[in-house]
């Protein structure tokens, strides 16, 4: 079975999902839940994984631009 979009069906791309994330439900602890949504448009064939993944990735800051704190607030 393949990945992409073409080679799946709605069903088949909402598995690979479920099983990749595991809860996708979030109904343990709630933390699942925008993980989840961020891979809505693959299941519904809008978007491949690899778009999804790369944009994820791209939206992190660097270290060395996130602002220096001090103490614990």
């Amino acid at each position: 079975m393949g990945y992409l979009i073409s080679e799946t069906t709605r069903e088949e791309r909402e598995q690979i999902v479920k099983d990749s994330l595991g809860n996708i439900d979030a109904s343990c602890d709630g933390c699942m839940a925008g993980l989840a949504e961020m891979y809505q448009d693959y299941i519904e064939g809008k978007r491949e994984l690899r778009d999804i993944n790369m944009g994820f990735r791209t939206s992190y800051i660097k270290e060395d631009e996130t602002p220096v704190r001090s103490g614990c607030a």
